[in-house]
């Protein structure tokens, strides 16, 4: 039987590896709260600089594990996860405050749409028409424009999950809004489960053809935010191929085997270990920035994509989803200018993202597979952040 949430407002405030790890966000309902599994807590966060104001929410399961997130954005702010003594610390990177959110670049924890990473030229064709986006990395379209889904306020309600505690977020892209056609209505439920798992539902209709592609751009560090490097920390991608890219970290259209590359993350190795290796690829992307063409099992629900590992906490994070690819970035733009969340700067490698997508520039290579959305048509998404440590893991899912 499900489980009621609702609101209750609050003051601001060596070991063996495998097993796998879910977290569902789901989003609705109104009632005053206490859930048995968790609570759903919202306070005021601020106003931004166009005076609207902005809500924070705390998801907290009675595992020790609490997930924050802001209604500007949908930004993630905090996952405070266990280690394996049982301490509890912040894993993912954060900005001071809602003016930093809201003016430097990094999308730290944000959903991106309306297509996540990049567009080609900053234009695509569909049903022979052209559109033109605004270009905002260098002459391509980065996570859906200047103005995208990570900048705006987004409608935030309880709802109640099987398995925990949810909140949905809801907003409706009016056509045209950063040059893409059809107005797109789209709602994203956060789920923080009783086995401390984050799971991110995407859904999303039109009432004109289109083409969406979303993702949740967390910078993860198991140690801890504000730590430093992750480059000690190890990586396991579920994935034989990628897509490389020229120069402007465009897709050629091409899928290429990790086999003999720097890309190759078939068994856990540590994210610093090829991170200065001459291959071309790592020459343009300055590190690790590549979708990785995820090796998906049978049916229709998420698959594992993904591992990650610190050894010197113990923290484990699997990655499951129903997207195809999989973007790595180890943050190659940070570069001091930003005081995170933690009173720290951070540098390249303080942290990775698993951004679950479609591949970059589907509009624009009709050989990947197809991010087109048409009226009566509804596009979903799961994917599932399942955090543990490795005092006690099944092994890794094949």
């Amino acid at each position: 039987m499900a489980k009621a949430a609702g609101w209750c407002r609050q003051g601001r405030g060596g070991h063996a590896l495998g097993g796998i790890a879910l977290v569902t966000v789901i989003i609705g309902g109104v009632a005053p709260v206490m859930a048995n599994a968790g609570t759903l807590d919202h306070a005021p966060y601020g106003k931004t600089q166009a005076a609207q104001p902005v809500d924070i929410y705390t998801l907290s399961n009675d595992h020790g594990m609490r997930v924050r997130f802001l209604s500007y954005g949908g930004v993630i702010t905090e996952i405070d996860v266990p280690d394996r003594a049982g301490r509890a610390d912040n894993v993912v990177l954060g900005q001071r405050g809602l003016l930093e959110y809201e003016t430097l670049l990094g999308h730290f924890g944000a959903i991106t749409g309306r297509f996540a990473n990049r567009i080609g030229g900053a234009k695509f064709t569909l049903d022979g028409q052209t559109y033109h986006l605004i270009a905002n990395n260098g002459p391509n379209t980065l996570h859906g424009g200047p103005n995208a889904f990570d900048h705006q306020i987004w409608t935030v309600a309880p709802v109640a999950a099987q398995n925990g505690v949810a909140a949905s977020l809801s907003y409706v892209s009016k056509d045209g809004e950063q040059g893409f056609p059809g107005t797109l209505t789209t709602k994203v439920v956060y789920t923080l489960t009783d086995d401390n798992a984050l799971r991110i539902d995407y859904s999303a209709t039109t009432d004109k053809d289109t083409v969406v592609n979303f993702t949740n751009h967390s910078y993860f560090n198991l140690a801890g935010n504000g730590t430093g490097t992750v480059a000690d920390q190890l990586l396991l991608i579920n994935a034989d191929r990628y897509t490389p890219t020229g120069p402007d970290q465009i897709p050629t259209g091409e899928i290429a085997t990790v086999e003999g590359t720097p890309l190759d993350f078939r068994q856990l190795t540590t994210i610093g270990a090829r991170l200065r290796n001459t291959f071309q690829q790592m020459v343009y992307a300055h590190g690790y920035d590549h979708n990785w063409v995820l090796n998906k099992g049978s049916g229709d629900g998420p698959t594992f994509a993904a591992r990650a590992y610190d050894p010197h906490t113990g923290r484990v994070v699997d990655c499951l989803t129903t997207e195809p690819g999989m973007q790595v970035y180890t943050g190659n733009g940070l570069n001091g200018s930003i005081i995170g969340s933690a009173g720290t700067t951070y540098r390249q490698t303080d942290g990775f993202t698993l951004e679950t997508q479609h591949f970059p520039d589907s509009p624009n290579k009709p050989n990947f597979p197809s991010t087109e959305l048409k009226p009566g048509q509804e596009f979903h998404s799961t994917t599932i952040y399942r955090f543990s440590t490795d005092a006690a893991l099944p092994p890794i899912p094949h």
